[in-house]
């Protein structure tokens, strides 16, 4: 199994010591950083699949933390912890992406649920990404669907020569690899 790595941000030191070490026994990679300047530090040195950040820091703030994870690596996910939340805040941090919003005190086991829904969907958004790029090829005559420009699955077919000569304005000649020539060969006792 995929080890993931999560960055807790919290200025209490109590929360970066109690919580990292429990999130860790969890089976996580944990990083620390007990402020927002910090944490960006950390964000564009490394990267992490969580951030778990407290809202009211010094300086910089969780929301802060959000915006600048997001633009580093706009897959990452956040959650923000706060002892002071209030509508607006939570808003203010869905609005700039935020995965999850908790109230502290929380319940270990309700932020364990939490990670574990936030990485569930990590995965979920990466099994999509992959699966945009992947190129429609007919499994009998391995002529390619072309997309572009249309709503998937609506494209038209073309050989693999027309797809890629339209494409990327490359002709193609034809000849054998090895594999292939040696079992011509083989055939007409060659």
């Amino acid at each position: 199994m995929r080890k993931y790595s999560i960055l807790l941000v919290d200025d209490d030191p109590v929360i970066i010591k109690g919580t990292g070490r429990d999130i860790e026994e969890k089976g996580y990679d944990v990083a620390t950083a007990e402020s927002g300047e910090k944490a960006v530090e950390l964000l564009e040195k490394a990267s992490f699949d969580l951030i778990i950040t407290d809202l009211s820091m010094g300086q910089l703030d969780g929301i802060g933390v959000l915006k600048r994870s997001k633009e580093i690596n706009p897959e990452t996910m956040v959650i923000i912890l706060t002892g002071f939340g209030d509508m607006s805040s939570a808003i203010e941090a869905l609005r700039f992406g935020a995965d999850d919003y908790m109230i502290k005190p929380c319940e270990p086991e309700d932020l364990y649920f939490r990670i574990s829904r936030c990485i569930e969907k990590l995965e979920l958004k990466r099994k999509i990404k992959i699966y945009e790029d992947i190129l429609p090829i007919c499994c009998v005559c391995k002529k390619i669907r072309d997309d572009s420009g249309k709503e998937h699955g609506t494209g038209q077919w073309m050989s693999v020569e027309k797809y890629i000569s339209e494409k990327a304005g490359i002709m193609l000649s034809h000849g054998y690899c090895p594999e292939c020539e040696a079992d011509v060969r083989k055939e007409f006792d060659l």
